[in-house]
């Protein structure tokens, strides 16, 4: 079995460090930014947010193909760590840039900013997932790779909950839209390092599965299909896109639940960063775990946790600050368990595919996967954006009965259904520990 290193691992983990500081603020400040800051409507929020997927169900697969084809003396994906890297800060400055336009006019530089930014994040991302499945061929090492993943993904997530609004504040002395756009210049370089530095540290080992040897168009369309094949990833994909939805629309009510929900706006920053913190002990706890307990099992219990932790968030009422922080706090640890161990599944499902199908690709299987996440992404955003505009949400005032309403859906009921349906498809994914082929 090859075992990692604890730096190789850590190294690893910094690419999703950078990742999150794009991820994280999207979630957790994209909505609030162009409601409230940029002055973008709800609705037209939402619809945004699902527009741009569109355009990311073309290039996800395209990508995770030329990935998969992509020869240098550095491997397959992890060139891409460096060649990318500073056009992801770049975009990620320019989508939170405020220029003097007219609502249309700024309307389409949303769209092209945002839609930009996403598509460097696909660059970058489907290989640098594809990387943590041929840094080993051992599926618990695989695992423990995922959690010190997600351990350093919820550091960087912690970083921007913990700094945006202190650098917004500090930068713009008054003026949101300029503080926005200098923090984002910090957080940026910051994610740039990091990814140089995963670059550095980390190591192609296992020569994935080939691609199709057919031409490139034909090759990649032959690997598309045959990854929608694959059952066992389809299960995963199907659990991708709803723990995602529910992800983005409980991340992305946060502010608008502290502030308005419990009328505590002063707490913003710690709800956001303790739950980032309670991430950061969930992925290491998942490392430990998944060591002792098959993780098909792990991932069960964890669906189950989600449904109890958000049940009871949804009945802390509105002046129960302590206990909602620590539900909040309690169903990130959970949710930050699952994440790791669910990440982990894509390249078993990719050896299950090679064996089944007789041909399976890294990075197309990863393409795959995080479009659907970003399905997740665009779908919560839009549910949110929808969602609030139908209970009657208005930026910068007291919420009416039905808005605060929207506001707890979001925030916990839509997380209980995300693990009911995550628990019942578990009960037909079959790689488990014990699993023959």
């Amino acid at each position: 079995m090859q075992r990692l290193s604890v730096k190789e691992k850590f190294g690893y983990g910094l690419g999703d460090t950078a990742s999150n500081i794009v991820f994280q603020v999207v979630i957790g400040f994209l909505t609030k930014y162009y409601t409230d800051v940029y002055g973008i409507g709800a609705a037209a929020v939402g619809t945004l947010f699902l527009v741009v997927r569109i355009f990311d169900a073309i290039t996800d697969p395209i990508m995770g193909g030329i990935a998969d084809r992509t020869e240098t003396k550095w491997g397959k994906y992890r060139p891409y760590l460096v060649w990318f890297a500073l056009p992801y800060g770049a975009l990620a400055v320019a989508a939170f840039t405020t220029p003097e336009l007219t609502e249309d006019g700024k309307l389409i530089y949303a769209y092209l900013t945002y839609a930009a930014l996403m598509t460097v994040y696909t660059a970058i991302n489907i290989p640098y997932s594809a990387l943590g499945g041929v840094m080993t061929a051992s599926p618990t090492e695989r695992a423990s790779v995922q959690s010190w993943r997600f351990a350093l993904a919820m550091v960087g997530g912690a970083i921007v909950t913990a700094s945006v609004m202190p650098l917004v504040n500090y930068f713009g002395q008054g003026n949101e839209q300029l503080g926005f756009q200098m923090a984002m210049v910090v957080l940026s370089i910051f994610a740039v390092i990091c990814f140089f530095l995963c670059f550095a540290f980390t190591k192609e080992r296992v020569p994935p599965p080939p691609p199709s040897n057919a031409p490139w168009v034909a090759g990649i369309w032959r690997d598309f299909k045959q990854m929608l094949r694959n059952d066992q990833w389809r299960i995963i994909a199907i659990i991708s896109l709803v723990i995602l939805i529910s992800v983005v629309m409980r991340g992305g009510t946060t502010i608008y639940y502290v502030e308005y929900y419990l009328e505590r706006e002063d707490l913003v920053t710690l709800f956001m960063t303790s739950g980032m913190v309670a991430g950061i002990f969930g992925a290491l706890a998942a490392n430990v775990l998944v060591a002792k307990f098959c993780k098909v099992q792990l991932m069960k219990a964890c669906a189950l946790g989600i449904v109890i932790s958000n049940g009871i968030l949804f009945m802390v009422p509105r002046d129960g600050m302590e206990l909602a922080l620590v539900f909040t706090i309690l169903a990130n640890f959970v949710h930050m368990i699952f994440t790791p161990l669910m990440f982990s599944t894509v390249p078993d499902t990719v050896d299950y595919g090679a064996k089944k199908l007789g041909q399976s690709s890294m990075g197309m299987a990863f393409s795959g996967h995080l479009l659907m996440i970003k399905m997740g992404i665009a779908l919560g955003g839009a549910g949110i954006g929808w969602i609030l505009a139908y209970s009657g949400y208005e930026p910068n005032v007291s919420q009416s009965e039905s808005a605060l309403n929207g506001i707890l859906f979001l925030y916990t009921i839509a997380s209980v259904i995300a693990g009911i349906i995550i628990f019942f498809l578990m009960n037909n994914y079959k790689l488990t520990r014990d699993f023959k082929d």
